[in-house]
């Protein structure tokens, strides 16, 4: 005895908007589209409110006026910044720093990190939980100590000194990120390296690092970002007035009766060329990281 099965209602255009066959739904995928559309005005509105600062003539900060180019825009912010005060000195002494730090930094993380993770030597684990435990230390609370132990050996208005104060800070998170990434990689692929031929120093060459390309970029943008807006410890490790990095010039724009906005707001907007330049030339390694060293199986 066969049984008739109730045929199925055909699909309407509302159901298919809100429950798609394949993948997300059109209308998930809008919800989704208008939350990044907010979230990216939301975080842009006050860099676009700075610029509007930087191009008014003047000191004005406030206006009635909500447009974002001001209709008596100009650029003389940017001019006097560039000739009246040393702002490419401040830049060339910041850029040095960061620089310097970014790439101590990755070298000493990833020799570091490497032995964490491929080694078993005594004391492995509480070193491991040392290097997490100084990261729990308010950073206020390492400028005395960081400025006495800079003092003694004389690296004061130095740019190793500053270097290796925020190698200090910035190398046991960057060793962390680095171990538990090559935890990931299989070690099979070292030793098919080591039969080839390979030393254990150039199988971590030719092997680990490229397949860690990903984490190194994010290493390093981590340690160059750390340096590159720190204020704190280069107010107190620098004092000259050749010495000063970009933050350190800025804060001379802020005198005790009186803020020069249009200058403050220009260099805001500087700074972030540099930032924006290292960010887009290193998101290809991020992205094309993933893939390297990939086996066909």
């Amino acid at each position: 005895m066969s049984v008739k099965t109730k045929s199925r209602p055909e699909k309407t255009a509302l159901y298919r908007f809100f429950h798609a066959a394949r993948g997300d739904s059109p209308f998930k995928r809008l919800l989704i589209h208008l939350a990044l559309i907010i979230s990216c005005v939301i975080a842009v509105y006050p860099v676009l409110r700075v610029l509007s600062v930087s191009l008014r003539p003047g000191d004005r900060l406030l206006s009635t006026s909500l447009a974002i180019i001001p209709q008596d825009a100009s650029l003389e912010n940017y001019v006097r910044l560039l000739t009246e005060k040393d702002f490419l000195l401040w830049i060339w002494n910041s850029l040095i720093i960061t620089m310097a730090t970014a790439i101590i930094g990755v070298i000493l993380a990833a020799t570091s990190a490497y032995a964490f993770s491929r080694w078993r030597f005594p004391g492995r684990g509480p070193a491991l939980v040392f290097l997490l435990t100084t990261q729990m230390i308010p950073a206020a609370m390492l400028m005395v100590p960081i400025y006495i132990m800079a003092a003694r050996l004389r690296l004061i208005n130095t740019y190793i000194g500053l270097t290796i104060a925020y190698c200090v800070s910035s190398v046991p998170f960057s060793i962390w990120i680095l171990k538990g990434y090559y935890d990931t990689i299989p070690i099979d692929l070292e030793e098919a390296a080591e039969i080839d031929g390979c030393s254990k120093i150039s199988a971590f060459l030719r092997v680990l690092l490229p397949l860690s390309t990903p984490a190194l970029a994010i290493v390093f943008l981590f340690n160059f970002m750390s340096a590159w807006n720190d204020f704190l410890l280069a107010r107190i490790m620098l004092q000259r007035e050749e010495m000063l990095t970009w933050t350190l010039g800025l804060q001379r724009l802020q005198h005790q009766f009186q803020t020069q906005w249009g200058m403050f707001s220009a260099g805001s907007i500087l700074v972030m060329v540099p930032v924006m330049t290292l960010f887009l030339y290193s998101s290809k390694w991020l992205i094309s990281g993933l893939t390297l060293g990939s086996v066909k199986g």
